[in-house]
């Protein structure tokens, strides 16, 4: 993954590169200004691995494109609504040794098998497909092929033969695309917190906390008076230490002492309403009493999905709160006694509990500590949290 010379990066760019050519006999030779600078020399070390040829010769010549009106094929960038840092590490999740390069409308995703050959260049491309798992098919479709010749086949099969710079992508920037910084290696202190320890100092090794948590402009007494309630101290004490963010990507906790319309008190009052009114229409679905009826539920955190972790207000203080999940998509489960919300959070993030609404999120074959974390929200901005 050395340094490429002018001379090699205006080749692979180049019209007569055989790739690109045999790309262009499909779909047509690249428009002018459709192509978007790549640092390959960056991407692959930040990815840990060469690309294909073909690959990063039709990327540099085209950009990502929308092809057939089904097929985005993507490429390093971060404009509109498409972040290929966040993108690329994500989908390599799906399975070992997997690289994703495109998706389509109906949310399957296209990868490299990077386990098949030591040569990207003989990486052969497979098809991830949701959809299957409702039936008796295999969710993976495999081509045996790498990139170019597999959008070929797509073609043969009815794929339209047409590339087009897609809206999805908004307005691309004029210069090379900066990969994020790479995750640190994990301490020996992350290590031991991975299997031993309890509570919030163990929570805090496991994952450090930002240098200030975001918490908002007001002061607790304040969210107490709007939500007529104190709330457990072991959340105050949590929030203070790593304030509003996404865990693992997954679960949002929303600011506290704001007034924004995603801040806790505005959130919760909003999801209640709507709980009450879901409640009213729908009352075997939805059981539970609402905060401030006698034990109802308070929403404090939520997934991306709109599972909603809340306090079950039983008890003669909150300190006596049990927590419960309201999943969006599936019954409601009783609620998590006997577990604090910083436990909780540690034995999920370690892969050892899991409920609807909280679901496991990593696989036997990967390092927790790998994909695990904390991203604060940015002081002062609209939005979540």
């Amino acid at each position: 993954m050395g340094q490429r010379s002018a001379w090699e990066v205006r080749t692979a760019m180049s019209p007569t590169n055989p790739h690109v050519a045999a790309f262009a006999e499909i779909f047509g030779a690249p428009p002018a200004g459709f192509a978007v600078p790549v640092d390959w020399e960056a991407v692959e070390t930040w990815l840990g691995t060469a690309l294909p040829a073909d690959y990063k010769a039709v990327a540099s010549a085209y950009g990502p494109l929308d092809i057939g009106e089904h097929l985005w094929l993507h490429t390093p960038h971060g404009s509109g609504t498409f972040d290929y840092g966040t993108w690329a590490p994500e989908t390599r999740r799906e399975a070992p040794g997997v690289l994703a390069v495109g998706e389509t409308r109906r949310c399957d995703t296209l990868f490299w098998d990077t386990t098949a050959s030591d040569d990207p260049d003989q990486w052969p491309v497979v098809m991830h497909c949701p959809d299957h798992r409702d039936g008796s098919r295999d969710v993976w479709r495999r081509f045996g092929a790498p990139l170019v010749p597999t959008l070929a086949r797509l073609v043969a099969e009815g794929l339209r033969p047409v590339a087009v710079r897609s809206r999805v992508y908004g307005e691309l920037e004029s210069a090379a695309w900066t990969p994020p910084r790479r995750r640190p290696e994990p301490t020996a202190r992350q290590r031991a917190a991975l299997t031993s320890g309890s509570g919030l100092r163990t929570l805090t090794a496991l994952v450090p906390p930002p240098p200030a948590p975001v918490l908002g402009e007001r002061g607790w007494e304040w969210l107490y008076d709007g939500l007529g309630t104190r709330l457990p101290e072991e959340y105050v004490r949590l929030m203070e230490t790593y304030g509003a963010g996404c865990w693992t990507g997954w679960l949002r906790f929303k600011r506290p002492l704001s007034e924004h319309q995603y801040a806790l008190a505005p959130w919760a009052t909003w999801y209640s309403g709507n709980y009450v009114r879901s409640r009213t229409r729908f009352p075997e679905f939805h059981s539970l009493a609402v905060w401030p009826e006698p034990g109802g539920f308070l929403p404090f955190a939520d997934s991306i999905d709109g599972d909603q972790l809340c306090w079950l207000t039983e008890g003669d203080t909150p300190e006596d709160w049990p927590l419960i999940v309201v999943p969006r998509h599936a019954d409601e489960g009783p609620p998590l006694r006997g577990r604090g919300l910083a436990d909780t959070l540690l034995d999920w993030l370690r892969g050892g509990f899991a409920t609807e609404g909280l679901p496991r999120l990593g696989r036997d074959d990967e390092d927790p500590l790998d994909y695990i974390g904390f991203e604060p929200y940015p002081v002062g901005a609209d939005g979540e949290g």
